[in-house]
């Protein structure tokens, strides 16, 4: 959203001076504003940085987001829309491999963080990863998500769990129905929130998703209310969580015995945002109820794991847990 008209339309006339990278992000600009700093891709083009004159109005470019994938071709995404149990249409982006749905090898359902967040078109390095290893992948807007207003965000995505988690279960669902998988070859991946999403996606239907990985995940309410015991927040967290069943009934960690399929964890050991107990909990869990198991922690690392070799690791071991827990090439 724009409050500067100048800018809204400076945008338009640039999304149509490079179709091939429509969206157009004003990054920074000179002390007089004559000059911006902008970012301009989509979602098979990673992005181009550029510096835009009002004055003379040239646009030159500085360089490109992702150098390495220059001659990589990418996966493209589609906005569309699948039924909840309830018959709600979710929106969604789906992602193929390249090739189409007729190249994939399994699905995966990946949830967003926040849960006051949600999944915009464009560019995501993580579904492309995935997609670009023949996986399917399906970003669900599930309602708990922010954007689409109070009565879609409901009480938020852990009062509400029940239904947001609902939706990324019935993503999963229509994955199989539209035949782009098999019940066999589906799992779900999520970071953050998006990790509690696809931990307690068993807690409602156990049998649905065959492989689970989460990464910096929530794992119980009522650890993520006391993380913030000290802090000045504690009362927006404490009223954000909020007290009843739903704590208990909506927390991983107390629900381990629920999770059939083989589960993977990855956490940073100084993580702010979800404290690192929190998969370490997860793990031992799983472990006590005779469930499989494997957790990965990063030392000196937060939430994000903003380190190349981290992610590689991260990722080359994803793509190995999934294929193996799948059955893929068997």
């Amino acid at each position: 959203m724009f409050f500067d008209p100048q800018l809204k339309a400076l945008q338009g006339a640039l999304k149509k001076a490079l179709p091939h990278q429509p969206l157009v992000t004003f990054l920074d600009a000179s002390a007089d504003e004559n000059q911006l700093l902008l970012l301009a891709g989509g979602d098979v083009e990673p992005g181009t940085y550029y510096v835009y004159d009002k004055r003379t109005r040239a646009l030159e470019q500085v360089l490109p987001a992702r150098p390495e994938l220059a001659n990589t071709v990418l996966a493209q995404v589609k906005a569309i829309t699948f039924p909840a149990a309830d018959g709600t249409p979710i929106p969604a982006y789906l992602t193929l491999p390249v090739g189409g749905a007729t190249k994939t090898v399994g699905a995966i359902v990946l949830p967003h963080g926040g849960p006051g967040s949600r999944d915009e078109w464009g560019f995501d390095w993580l579904s492309q990863f995935l997609a670009a290893r023949g996986f399917a992948v399906l970003q669900p807007n599930f309602r708990g998500s922010a954007g689409y207003g109070d009565a879609w965000f409901q009480k938020n995505g852990f009062q509400s769990w029940r239904t947001a988690v609902g939706d990324v279960n019935d993503g999963g669902r229509w994955l199989v129905q539209q035949g782009i998988a098999k019940a066999d070859k589906l799992a779900v991946l999520g970071w953050s929130y998006g990790g509690y999403a696809a931990l307690q996606s068993a807690a409602l239907d156990p049998a649905l998703f065959k492989a689970i990985v989460a990464i910096a995940p929530v794992t119980d309410l009522d650890r993520l209310r006391e993380e913030s015991r000290l802090f000045t927040n504690f009362m927006l967290v404490d009223a954000f969580i909020g007290h009843g069943a739903h704590v208990r009934e909506g927390s991983p960690a107390q629900n381990a015995a629920r999770i059939q399929a083989p589960v993977l964890l990855f956490h940073g050991d100084l993580d702010r945002n979800v404290a690192v107990g929190e998969s370490r909990f997860m793990a031992d869990q799983l472990r006590g109820a005779g469930r499989k198991v494997d957790y990965v922690e990063f030392k000196g690392l937060d939430h994000y794991l903003n380190d190349s070799e981290a992610r590689t690791r991260m990722l080359a071991q994803t793509d190995g847990f999934l294929r193996t827990s799948l059955k893929i090439g068997q």
